[in-house]
């Protein structure tokens, strides 16, 4: 089915997208939005982090570890100047920037950042690619990510799952007609 054969079937519906946007702003309030998105980003940055180690370590990817001064800076260094930078910001407490999304996105990366490297820290050792390093915190925090995502906002995700269902239905009764 073509989008103009769509388009001559009647006025346009809205997008998933923006259906689930609707649903945030029906389901969620601003504490909520704050943490949804420090967790989805928590889990975003903790995955991609743990891509990008194993893609240095492997030699598949094309670049190799920070350093400065000869000296390896894991990434919790990264992790703790960027809490830094926000606990900055609410020493200053700028109204402005609490419950702000690039604020939430920010915390939930620099908390993966640290989390991710929480064994080395725990035992001052790198102990990184070593089993005892590896399961228990990658098990863990893979866990926390996806429950904290979920408890946040579990009545937005309840919506979106009916608003999905709903949406895909409609598509299939508009395709599926034509089709045959």
């Amino acid at each position: 089915m073509t989008s103009e054969t769509l388009r001559q079937r009647g006025p346009a519906r809205p997008r998933l997208v923006e259906r689930w946007h609707e649903a945030a702003d029906r389901n969620l309030s601003p504490v909520q939005r704050s943490l949804l998105v420090t967790w989805a980003s928590f889990g975003a940055t903790f995955g991609t982090v743990r891509l990008i180690t194993h893609g240095i370590r492997g030699g598949w990817l094309p670049w190799g570890n920070i350093s400065a001064g000869g000296k390896h800076l894991h990434h919790y260094n990264l992790g703790i100047a960027t809490l830094a930078g926000l606990g900055l910001i609410a020493v200053r407490g700028d109204r402005q920037a609490v419950g702000h999304p690039a604020v939430a996105t920010a915390y939930g990366c620099g908390t993966a950042l640290i989390a991710d490297e929480f064994a080395l820290l725990l035992d001052l050792q790198d102990v990184y690619w070593t089993r005892q390093g590896r399961v228990s915190v990658d098990v863990s925090l893979g866990i926390l990510s996806i429950l904290g995502t979920y408890l946040s906002a579990k009545p937005f995700w309840h919506e979106i799952i009916k608003v999905t269902h709903r949406h895909l239905a409609r598509t299939a009764k508009q395709i599926l007609p034509a089709a045959g």
